[in-house]
């Protein structure tokens, strides 16, 4: 993309492709009038989505270094000239959506093929056939509407939902404006150009299915336009149980049976949206299916709390809740007056102490997490 090359492939120790690519290590053909730099204040805070969506059970890229480069960039939405680095990034994949819509909108239906091919093989093991795309897109109807439930049971906001920051891997990267909402708000927007609300919080999951919709419609010519509709029609139901499966993984409770986990999370998402209760303070305090603090109570006196109280009784406890991070005062949270409170000895004094100290409480939340 604009700043953003893939430098080399390797396999893990599961045989899986993983790429090395870096953010802001200059132009590229797709710069435009950009420099092609990233920010050190940009890569510290992909270093911070990175960690805490990772720890949130999010599929993402992960920020494998970070180099900064001495060099002084001028930007029109943060304080110029600022420090510049360049962000190396791992992943599964760096093939975008655009990517497929480059091809189609240029009529390179052989090279069309060719990619769908390549996605269907490294990213999902299948081989080529007549339905390759068809089934790419299936693949990719699954892996994206997944990545938009975890998205609303982390509470986080990409902020650029657009078809060039779908990866067909399934995997959230590219960090720009995010942020974390503090409340369960529909309504709550990362980016300061997002004036009409495009990629707000609610709208994720419709901004990600418009996305795929964008795929469908690149391998139309290689592809049966039914079997396509038919695809894309699987993104509604898939998210549901995958928003089901992600908000009681975090909530820390076995499933029960569909109707029964749909009224839990009708409930739990009616209760944060009518009380304002942080999003993060109420998975904390009710880890393991119930409220579990006592000094917490005058939290959840509302009537919404009391009804998702009686649509969780009989659910078993995922964990045992005798993680330490469990034992503490208060949930780690991913603000925006937080990550401001992070960068600012970084950019006054070069401190970095408050940026470790924080991805290791991140990293203690993950482990407690996952039980």
């Amino acid at each position: 993309d604009g700043r953003g090359f893939l430098f080399a492939q390797m396999r893990d120790t599961q045989g899986r492709l993983m790429d090395l690519g870096t953010k802001g290590s200059g132009q590229t053909p797709y710069s435009r009038f950009g420099d092609g730099r990233l920010t050190l204040k940009g890569a510290v805070r992909e270093i911070l989505a990175t960690e805490m969506l990772e720890a949130l059970g999010v599929e993402t890229s992960r920020t494998f270094s970070v180099i900064e480069t001495g060099e002084a960039l001028h930007r029109g939405d943060e304080p110029s000239p600022t420090r510049s680095a360049v962000l190396v990034r791992l992943s599964h994949g760096h093939i975008r959506i655009g990517s497929f819509q480059r091809l189609a909108t240029l009529g390179l239906t052989e090279e069309l093929r060719r990619l769908t091919a390549y996605a269907l093989r490294h990213y999902y093991g299948e081989e080529d056939g007549q339905d390759a795309a068809v089934r790419l897109v299936q693949q990719v109807v699954r892996k994206t509407a997944h990545l938009a439930a975890s998205y609303m049971s982390a509470g986080f906001v990409h902020g650029v939902l657009n078809s060039d920051n779908i990866n067909v891997s399934g995997e959230s990267f590219d960090y720009g404006p995010w942020r974390w909402t503090p409340t369960f708000d529909p309504n709550f927007t990362a980016a300061y150009f997002d004036e009409q609300g495009l990629y707000a919080f609610g709208r994720q999951a419709e901004a990600i299915h418009w996305d795929v919709v964008q795929l469908a419609n690149s391998v139309l010519d290689i592809a049966d336009r039914e079997a396509l509709v038919a695809a894309i029609d699987g993104f509604a139901p898939t998210y549901r149980q995958a928003l089901i499966a992600r908000v009681l993984w975090r909530l820390g409770v076995e499933p029960l049976t569909e109707e029964r986990d749909i009224r839990v999370v009708t409930a739990l998402e009616t209760a944060l949206y009518e009380t304002r209760v942080e999003i993060d303070r109420f998975y904390f305090d009710w880890v393991g299916g119930a409220l579990r603090r006592p000094d917490a109570q005058g939290l959840y006196g509302a009537e919404a709390f009391t009804e998702l109280a009686e649509a969780l009784a009989g659910y078993t406890p995922r964990q045992d809740c005798s993680h330490p991070y469990w034992a503490g005062h208060a949930p780690c949270s991913m603000h925006i007056e937080e990550v401001e409170a992070i960068w600012a000895p970084i950019a006054e004094r070069d401190d970095w102490s408050a940026l470790y100290a924080k991805v290791e409480a991140i990293r203690a939340m993950g482990d407690a997490l996952r039980g």
